[in-house]
């Protein structure tokens, strides 16, 4: 499909870039994630699809509810979009690398990033990924309104796992 008309029109959007974290138990974990976004309205849900390659993805398979952050287009949100997207958790504790406190159902909340949270509604199997469904019940009080880092400022990082 190279130079497919979709591969120019996606490249044209600059989705935003989330890091999602995870709980099951006392293992836990997050990774940059370029595939999510609100599915319904009523209620709130949101899609964060974790690439089956991941982690993190270990993790959720089975986490109860996870963490989306909002990584802002500042030095700090790059930083966490590095780590997160560059560094393997099959190789190094990320979330030793940064600071974080714990959020809804103990899953870490990272320092620094506007985030939501809920329990996973659904699982399904997207291929290469695979979908959460969440019910957002939670997020932090107030938004920085800051402008988010989207993919455009990521697309050349080297990623840790491969999609």
């Amino acid at each position: 499909m190279a130079d497919s008309a979709y591969e120019r029109i996606a490249a044209a959007v600059d989705t935003p870039m989330v890091i999602v974290t995870a709980r099951a138990g006392d293992d836990i974990d997050g990774c940059l994630v370029g595939f999510s976004t609100q599915c319904s309205i009523e209620p709130t849900r949101y899609l964060v699809c974790l690439s089956k390659q991941n982690r993190t993805y270990e993790v959720a398979r089975n986490a109860t509810s996870l963490v989306v952050h909002m990584l802002h287009d500042d030095p700090v949100g790059m930083w966490l979009a590095r780590l997160f997207g560059e560094v393997s958790a099959f190789d190094t504790d990320k979330l030793g690398m940064c600071a974080w406190e714990e959020g809804p159902e103990s899953t870490p909340v990272i320092a620094g990033c506007d985030w939501f949270a809920g329990p996973i509604r659904n699982r399904v199997d997207l291929g290469d990924h695979v979908g959460y469904s969440l019910d957002v019940t939670a997020g932090n009080k107030e938004s920085s309104r800051a402008p988010y880092l989207g993919y455009a400022a990521v697309r050349d990082l080297d990623a840790g796992n491969r999609a």
